[in-house]
Formats: C-alpha cells, sequence, structure tokens
C-alpha cells in the first residue's frame, strides 16, 4: 500500500512540474493552414414553374434571383390553357446546392404553384429568334442559303435587310448566329428558351 502511495504522488509530482505550452503569441486566422476548398461545378440549369397568373410574381421571382447574386440567362413566360396560370421557363447558371436553396425559397412564394428543375430530365427545349442581317445583291443568294440548311423562315425583305426566324434549341439558334455574322447582323430578338417535359 505504501509503495502505491508512493507511485501515485509521484506522477502528481511529475504532472506538476511538467511545464505548460506557452500560448503561441502573435498567431492569426490567416497563418493557420487553411483546408482546400471544395470546387463546386456550374453549370445552366432549367427550371419550370407553375405560378398564378397576378401582377407583382415576376418581380419577386426575379427578386429572389437577385438576392443571392445568381443571373437569369433566360426567362420565358405565358399563359398555360387556364388563363388563370402561367407557366415560366427559367435557364440560370450556378452551382447545385444553391440552386435547389433558390428551388426551396421559390416553393414558399404563395403564387408559386409548382417548382421542377428539369436539367438532368428528358426534355424539349425551343427558343424563337429574329434575326435582322445586312443582305446585298452580292450576298442575298448566299443568306437564303443558310437560311434554308436552318429550316428558318424569312419574314420581312427589304432593300437591304433580310429579317429572319429561328426556331429550335439553344445550340440550333447559336450555330445560326456564329454562321451569319460574318454577313452583318444589325439585330437580334430572341424569346428565351421555352421547355417542357418528355412523355406522359
Amino acid at each position: 500500500m505504501a509503495d502505491m502511495k508512493n507511485e501515485s504522488s509521484e506522477q502528481k509530482d511529475l504532472i506538476l512540474s511538467t511545464p505548460s505550452i506557452a500560448p503561441l503569441e502573435g498567431l492569426t486566422r490567416d497563418m493557420l493552414p487553411k483546408r482546400p476548398s471544395r470546387k463546386t461545378e456550374e453549370k445552366s440549369h432549367v427550371l419550370t414553374l407553375l405560378v398564378e397568373n397576378k401582377a407583382g410574381v415576376l418581380a419577386r421571382i426575379s427578386g429572389l434571383f437577385a438576392g443571392r447574386g445568381y443571373n437569369i440567362e433566360s426567362l420565358c413566360v405565358g399563359e398555360t390553357n387556364d388563363p388563370k396560370i402561367s407557366r415560366m421557363t427559367i435557364i440560370t447558371r450556378g452551382d447545385s446546392k444553391v440552386v435547389e436553396q433558390i428551388e426551396k425559397q421559390l416553393r414558399k412564394i404563395i403564387e408559386v404553384i409548382k417548382v421542377s428543375n428539369i436539367t438532368d430530365v428528358p426534355h424539349v427545349e425551343r427558343e424563337l429568334m429574329l434575326v435582322k442581317v445586312h443582305a446585298t445583291k452580292e450576298n442575298r443568294d448566299e443568306v437564303m442559303r443558310l437560311v434554308e440548311i436552318f429550316r428558318g423562315k424569312i419574314v420581312d425583305v427589304t432593300l437591304k435587310t433580310l429579317t429572319v426566324e429561328i426556331t429550335g434549341d439553344r445550340e440550333k439558334t447559336d450555330a445560326f448566329l456564329q454562321l451569319i455574322n460574318p454577313f452583318g447582323i444589325k439585330e437580334v430578338v430572341r424569346t428565351g428558351i421555352a421547355a417542357i417535359k418528355r412523355g406522359d
């Protein structure tokens, strides 16, 4: 028993005699090793919304995106078969996690009936684009052939310009703009993407 008491007292003395670690003076958070930040992929997201057709709904929805610092790349709005309900197709680019939070906030808006993210779901996208192009005697036939290849329509003709209507997905409309650009684009009007799920 005496030996055990002596051992315990020696352990206490050893603990007490151990010098305490002095706090590191002048150490700031900037000096600490930083954890590697997880990079999240940013991509375009296609959101479809059913909303009540009331004044101020569009302002509240666009304000929600602006408040989160995200831009609406494309916005297409129109009445459904029920004039009291409108369908919105919103294209935005950003982090998946942030877009999920935006979806949750959108559902909290009273006038929003339904929110769907159809980015990774099979769907059909269409956009209407009107392009006014400089058309001279020398290039008019070439412009018309290009319009025919893209299955577009010439909806207005003047001595100096042709106005072309192109309908298709974003890749098609962007490709047409790229190819028609050397002829000289005077004006472009785009409706924005309208999207709907495939199937039932």
